[in-house]
């Protein structure tokens, strides 16, 4: 192996690690016996998120995970087979939720582990993980639990001042 070689190698898994460190997420799927059209269609859900999603070799992505340290989970049991890795940059939940949704109609898919803000997670805790629901509906029913009080009370407030004006005008 020439020296061109061994430092593009360099800089790729440099990249990688760069990648895990500054994503709240990274999710590995294994994409075996999905057709181009069923990738295409997953990549496409992945960008419209703003999650990255790339094929890597596993001997890149364990050196990586070297350099990052502390994620011994990215081992040979683990990195088996053509994989591809999802790392979710805004929302840490997102690449797993879409990975999940897809594997529904696509039963090829696997999520087989990931690294979500510090932890690792296996197939089946990461299968829970997935259900959790979005930042945004958890902040939306926050806010309609908020709201339904001040609701009431307003509700309320109109009530009187109605009853009131009835009141003095009989």
């Amino acid at each position: 192996m020439g020296k061109k070689a061994i430092v593009l190698k360099e800089q790729i898994v440099e990249s990688i690690a760069e990648k895990i460190k500054n994503s709240q997420s990274c999710v590995v799927i294994d994409y075996k016996g999905l057709t181009v059209e069923e990738d295409t269609e997953l990549r496409k859900k992945f960008r419209e998120a703003n999650v990255e999603y790339k094929v890597y070799k596993n001997t890149m992505v364990r050196r990586a995970a070297e350099k990052v340290g502390n994620m011994e989970k990215f081992d040979d049991v683990n990195l088996v087979g053509p994989n591809a890795f999802a790392f979710g940059v805004d929302d840490a939940i997102m690449p797993a939720k879409i990975a999940k949704d897809f594997a529904k109609t696509h039963p090829k898919l696997e999520l087989k582990m990931a690294y979500i803000e510090g932890e690792f997670y296996d197939a089946q805790s990461l299968d829970k993980v997935a259900n959790i629901p979005s930042r945004e509906v958890l902040i939306a029913k926050l806010l309609g639990s908020f709201k339904a009080p001040v609701s009431n009370f307003v509700y309320m407030l109109d009530a009187l001042s109605k009853k009131k004006a009835e009141e003095g005008q009989e």
